[in-house]
């Protein structure tokens, strides 16, 4: 249950109990209604912007409607009291009697406690990391591959249907290049002294076992083959091990697509899909012959005055119009993007995500405009960039990596800190901004390492547990005695942490619905600093204890709290796709 939701209902209710019209005459318009945690905890457990938001379309003084939005509110059997603030906001305290029921429902849904039906089942494509099939995934594409993911489980929980999507870009140049480069791997497997790596070609090892399987199955047999054929051969190989790796590589970050799209489909049948797409878009009025501007600045060598077949993206609010065929009547990259944008609306997703690097901005505009063009208004488009990550160890940069070359591999990283450091930590800043990553820091035990401090305050939890069993031979009591006992719990530290859980259900929807994955690192964070103060404050004040010997119902009630809030850490960490556990050492 998201009681911010609840008492919106409410107050809602209790406005229209007072039938207030609109200066003409007419019902007013109340969803503009909103119900938060107020900014100062001390002013409340809710606050509520209905007086102000109702004052001026019913000709009202906003102070004066909210005392009489108050004296309604004050009738509601969980309310303790009701208090307008400033210009007319009103800030609402809720019995102990409510939280304490609140609390057993928490217990009543475990880990399912925040699971929601907002999204109403809405198809959500979110597609993520899509790097080249070229080599193994590198650090820059380690945030990307967290971010959509812990989305997608996100999302998920809050009740859309959605599928996590991988494009394999493995068509076009660079697949060539590939090729080549295994090409003489492949020779220098067969005993050839290939020499350094020529410019422009990979030089990274992990194309070593490529060729060295080519030459187990082959033999000679490739540099007897037309070198067209060879190639082909050797292109469906590579693309076929470096996927593998690929995924192998997400698999250790626990990120698993659940569809891999080849774009070399959308090039199948003499590019069938292409040409469909861009003929639905000529029907839609979209498509024109006609003759592209030079770039701004300086026009490039190969610039050609020519007239084109072109997208018309600036009538969709793209900045300019987009070319679909090369002068050789080949198409452009852009054109296998329509096809692409238009198979996942074929296949009934209303909400596409795609989730891609910085230095992808200049791509937002023209998908932007596509999704109209493609979907109309049935179709929602965002696009999330992922800042640039810079790897540091006790403060110092992070060399390169001897295995690919040019770059540190997300299995390296992965190795030396854990999966769960990583994930949590690429979700500890807004995607938007630079995230600096310390080796070190990531690993070292203290309040200052966020995800430590998480999984301390899981495992703190079941410390607890522990010991009500060899204290007081409590052993995993059932959820209903726990329930039963929630009522002996009137401590403000306690009805905070009751308070701090009630947020979780609103986070999720906030979260699914403004694609920011990162506030739920935040929320968890916040909430294991509550449990963590609460259990000081038992250090100081042995009364405040979660178990006590001398008090077997108390202790039931405290391990009620202790059990709701293990619950929604591990609720959370599971979507943000780390570990709740039981222990550290």
């Amino acid at each position: 249950m998201n009681i911010f939701a609840d008492f919106t209902a409410r107050i809602i209710k209790a406005v229209e109990a007072l039938d207030l019209k609109d200066k003409d005459g007419d019902v007013l318009d109340l969803s503009r209604i909103s119900v938060e945690p107020p900014r100062d905890a001390s002013h409340g457990d809710l606050a509520t912007n209905a007086a102000m938001v109702l004052a001026k379309p019913s000709g009202q003084n906003p102070r004066a409607l909210a005392d009489r939005i108050v004296a309604t509110l004050r009738e509601d059997a969980d309310v303790a009291g009701a208090e307008v603030a400033g210009p007319g906001f009103v800030n609402l305290r809720l019995t102990d009697a409510f939280w304490q029921k609140h609390l057993a429902f928490i217990l009543g849904k475990a880990t399912d406690y925040g699971r929601s039906t907002a999204g109403a089942g809405r198809k959500v494509n979110v597609e993520y990391v899509s790097a080249n099939p070229t080599g193994p995934m590198h650090v820059g594409h380690c945030r990307g591959a967290v971010v959509g993911d812990a989305l997608a489980n996100i999302m998920d929980f809050a009740g859309y249907e959605a599928t996590k999507e991988y494009i394999i870009n493995d068509a076009g140049a660079q697949i060539d290049v590939l090729g080549r480069s295994v090409l003489l791997r492949y020779r220098e497997a067969l005993g050839e002294n290939i020499g350094d790596i020529p410019a422009g070609l990979y030089p990274g090892d992990y194309l070593v076992p490529v060729g060295q399987d080519l030459a187990s199955e082959f033999g000679r047999k490739l540099l007897e083959m037309p070198d067209n054929e060879a190639l082909a051969i050797v292109k469906d190989r590579t693309i076929d091990a470096m996927m593998k790796m690929i995924k192998d590589d997400l698999a250790l970050l626990n990120v698993r697509h659940d569809v891999f799209f080849s774009e070399r489909t959308l090039h199948a049948d003499n590019a069938n899909a292409i040409r469909s797409a861009i003929n639905d878009l000529t029907l839609k009025g979209h498509i024109y012959k006609g003759k592209l501007p030079p770039p701004k600045g300086e026009k490039p060598e190969d610039w050609e005055d020519r007239e084109q077949t072109l997208f018309r993206s600036t009538a969709v609010g793209d900045d300019l119009d987009r070319a679909l065929v090369k002068s050789d009547g080949t198409y452009t990259y852009f054109a296998a993007d329509v096809a692409y944008l238009k198979n996942k609306v074929d296949r009934g997703f209303v909400e596409l995500i795609y989730v891609l690097g910085a230095d992808h901005s200049g791509y937002v505009r023209r998908l932007e405009a596509l999704a109209r063009a493609v979907g109309g208004d049935k179709v929602k488009l965002t696009v999330l960039l992922c800042n640039l990550v810079k790897l540091f160890r006790d403060g110092e940069p992070v060399r390169m990596s001897k295995r690919s070359g040019d770059f540190v591999t997300l299995r390296e990283v992965v190795e030396e800190v854990g999966r769960d450091p990583i994930r949590f930590m690429m979700l500890y800043r807004k995607n938007s901004e630079p995230l600096d990553f310390d080796f070190a820091k990531v690993t070292e035990q203290s309040k200052d390492n966020p995800v430590f401090y998480v999984q301390y305050a899981s495992a703190r939890c079941h410390s607890v547990f522990r010991q009500a069993k060899e204290q007081m031979g409590i052993s995993e009591p059932e959820r209903a005695t726990l329930s039963a006992a929630v009522s002996g719990l009137t401590d403000e530290g306690e009805i905070g942490l009751v308070r701090k859980l009630a947020e979780y259900p609103r986070l999720i929807e906030q979260v699914a619905s403004s694609q920011e994955p990162h506030r739920l690192a935040f929320y968890l964070y916040d909430l294991a600093s509550a449990f963590h103060a609460h259990w000081n404050r038992g250090t100081d004040n042995p009364d405040l204890r979660f178990v006590k010997v001398n008090d077997p119902q108390l202790t039931l009630a405290r391990l009620g709290l202790v059990q709701a809030v293990a619950d929604v850490l591990q609720s959370g960490l599971t979507l943000i796709g780390a570990d709740a556990p039981k222990e550290m050492r």
